[in-house]
């Protein structure tokens, strides 16, 4: 028993960084409602600005490019490197809300995730290139004295830095409740705009906020890192279960945050003598179950993950019109050969660039599906990717199972896993989704990726070569990169990005961007929502799944790293900066694919190739506050505005209103202007739902009836239908 009370004290220690950071997500959260999933990669970046300050007395700056280190001392001191570290974080929070999520208060609510994510990339990529990924570990800063409690002996910093983070909770309560600056914080979380017109400043609370949980976080992170190996991608992962228990606070409550992440740490406590004990339970990772199991619980005791406004936030800006592929045949039938000819005439690291670029564009037509089609933001797409991978070198390593048999069946199990997740998070959207995912794609890294019976350990895991009717399609071999593999990945990606195409323009295309426009108009329109949801990530996660095979063919041995947590964020980035809404967007992605062709061109050409993580971090942050559609989107008819000398398109001859139609919001005689689902059908009108698969569409003499929907009901009578009012537009799919 004292090895549990023991283990359980122990604990407490991880718990109160976990509480640190709940308490800034909750203070970033209840002041400018962003959930800041790069909380962690601030804490991250001032411990290492602390080690180095202690160990040479270097200020080293989150830049590249420029003169990143200035001397300040060759005697450095605890104080000074301590008050310069947290001095560090709040400015890097100061600049990141400012320059970022402030800018995208108006935006859709998931784009604040995309900024996030491409935040955390930059920052954990020049932590690298700064500091290294090596594991560093910092003398303690609090006293480590034995401590007798209950009957065990115990150091005591885990008591104090459990103690300070209680402390600090209840000065964040006390200062909410009685200062004018937590009085005005407390006011902005209800209604920004009348406390604008009151006299504050919104935006300056919330930078303030901002700051204050920069330092908590920092704080957290320097006092933790002799207890925890100090590296890039850990310490940013610790905001996953501070994430947890702030979700279990409600991102308002101090107290709940705090006991829900003391109490998450004295259970990975508990369960570590646990596994001791109870030899099934002796499972790498399970501790990383935890706050997935808490997530759910939260949700489904919810509903919901986040309340209040970021729930039902609708952003001002819609998402971009998703145009269907205009040929896609034609596409089809100049890109393959294309693709032949430069494969056969590129050589050596440009074609092995080329190469890997095709099997990442695979995994990016993930997120057109997903994403771009459906509004439904995933954070675990290369997790969904990696069950593909290493069930392919299972079954071809060691089963014999036969090229193409192998994959498919690892495709299979992709999608079954997808179609798992689909269900699990059926009524959960937008930034709840992401969440979920994150935490259930780091959930998979360490249970399951971690596991060395299924990854193979330190070794990997080997994927040999496909091999059909004797003809080797594998990369490695004599002229490496084999051009074979190249037309095998060009081939998956042609098939890939062909049924993408005609997916937009098919009856279950329109629905899913149906439901990516408004989900209770959909619903009122007779469209299975939760099912079309369900089967979006089951197609989705197929595509990844065949991603993922490629990736291992590619790789040839696949390790813990090929398909973690940080690979997700990555290639969300790179789909974020391509674009989600068209097969050119996931093309344009798999170009920046890790080892691509783009960072060939970097690294041979500008000699910049350890900079890509950093640039594309970057470029996501920049395109969501600037172009938040990709680099490869450019609106078309259906995503311009009808001017006021262009006649109106009502389905109607000669562009007039219908009789007893009245002219919608957004200029155009549709609800939000531009913003059509399908092309042809539009949201608004006076008609009754469903029919002709529209919301309130045309129907009259001259109107569009979309491609595969049959024709509804006979129309009442001009003059005796019924005015229904269609829902408000809500583009972002949250309700």
């Amino acid at each position: 028993m004292t090895t549990y009370v023991a283990a359980m004290l122990l604990g407490l220690g991880p718990g109160a960084v976990y509480a640190a950071l709940g308490l800034g997500l909750v203070l970033t959260y209840r002041a400018s409602g962003v959930i800041n999933i790069a909380h962690g990669a601030f804490a991250m970046y001032a411990t290492y600005q602390y080690a180095e300050l202690r160990e040479v007395g270097d200020l080293v700056l989150p830049v590249v490019g420029l003169p990143p280190r200035i001397h300040l001392t060759d005697t450095p001191t605890f104080g000074l490197a301590l008050s310069v570290s947290l001095a560090m974080a709040a400015l890097l929070a100061l600049a990141s809300y400012l320059l970022v999520f402030r800018p995208l208060r108006r935006a859709q609510p998931t784009m604040t995730v995309v900024a996030a994510v491409g935040l955390t990339i930059a920052l954990q990529a020049v932590a690298v290139v700064q500091f290294g990924s090596d594991n560093r570990f910092l003398d303690p800063v609090l006293p480590q004295s034995p401590l007798h409690l209950l009957g065990v002996t115990v150091p005591s910093d885990r008591l104090l830095l459990a103690g300070l983070v209680v402390v600090a909770a209840a000065g964040l309560w006390a200062m909410s409740r009685w200062t004018m600056f937590g009085l005005a914080t407390r006011a902005v979380a209800d209604d920004a705009e009348t406390t604008a017109l009151l006299g504050r400043r919104p935006g300056w609370i919330a930078a303030a906020n901002w700051m204050l949980a920069a330092v908590l976080a920092a704080l957290a992170g320097i006092l933790v890192a002799p207890i925890s190996a100090l590296n890039p991608t850990s310490y940013s992962l610790f905001v996953v279960p501070a994430l947890a228990a702030a979700l279990l606070g409600g991102l308002s409550s101090f107290g709940l945050t705090v006991a829900g992440a003391l109490g998450l740490g004295v259970a990975q406590g508990f369960l570590l003598p646990l596994q001791q004990d109870v030899g099934w339970l002796n499972q790498p990772g399970l501790r990383a179950l935890l706050p997935m199991i808490l997530v759910l619980a939260v949700a489904g005791r919810r509903g919901t993950l986040i309340p209040g406004r970021a729930a039902g936030a609708v952003g001002s800006v819609p998402l971009p019109v998703v145009e269907p592929a205009r040929r896609p045949l034609g596409g089809l039938l100049l890109g393959v050969p294309v693709g032949v000819v430069a494969l056969l005439l590129l050589t050596g690291s440009w074609r092995l660039g080329l190469e890997r670029s095709l099997a990442g564009a695979v995994v990016c037509l993930s997120f057109v599906v997903l994403t771009g089609y459906v509004g439904q933001l995933s954070l675990a797409q290369m997790s969904l990717a990696g069950v593909a991978g290493f069930l392919l070198a299972r079954l071809e390593g060691e089963l014999g199972v036969p090229f193409p048999i192998a994959p498919l069946i690892a495709t299979f199990a992709a999608a079954v896993a997808g179609l798992f997740l689909g269900v699990v998070s059926r009524r959960l959207r937008g930034v709840d989704l992401a969440l979920i995912t994150l935490v259930a794609g780091v959930a998979i890294q360490e249970a399951v990726f971690g596991n060395p019976l299924i990854t193979g350990g330190l070794a990997g895991s080997s994927v040999p070569n496909p091999k059909i009717f004797g003809l080797d399609l594998g990369l490695s071999g004599a002229g490496f990169p084999r051009v074979q593999y190249g037309l095998l990945a060009l081939a998956v990606l042609a098939a890939g990005g062909y049924g993408v195409a005609r997916l937009r323009t098919a009856d279950l295309g329109r629905r899913m961007l149906a439901v990516r426009a408004n989900e209770r108009s959909a619903a009122a329109a007779g469209i299975d929502v939760r099912r079309t949801k369900v089967l979006a990530f089951t197609l989705s996660a197929a595509l990844a799944g065949l991603g993922g095979c490629l990736i291992g063919y590619g790789q040839g041995r696949l390790s813990f790293d090929s398909f973690g947590v940080t690979a997700s964020l990555f290639f969300l980035a790179i789909a974020a900066v391509g674009g989600v809404t068209s097969v050119g967007g996931a093309l344009a992605g798999g170009l920046l694919a890790p080892g691509g062709l783009a960072f060939t061109a970097l690294d041979r050409v500008a000699g910049l190739g350890e900079y890509q993580q950093v640039l594309c971090g970057l470029a996501v942050v920049v395109l969501a506050v600037l172009r938040p559609a990709g680099l490869v989107y450019r609106p078309g008819r259906a995503g311009r505005r009808v001017g006021p000398s262009q006649p109106r398109r009502t389905g109607w001859p000669g562009g007039k209103l219908r009789p007893g139609r009245t002219e919608r919001p957004g200029g155009d005689g549709r609800l939000g202007g531009d913003e059509r689902l399908g092309g042809d059908e539009r949201l608004g009108g006076d008609e009754r739902p469903g029919g002709d698969g529209r919301l309130g569409g045309g129907g009259g003499p001259g109107a569009d009836v979309p491609e595969g929907v049959d024709g509804g009901p006979p129309r009442l009578a001009e003059g005796n239908r019924p005015g229904l009012t269609a829902f408000p537009l809500n583009p972002g799919g949250v309700s």
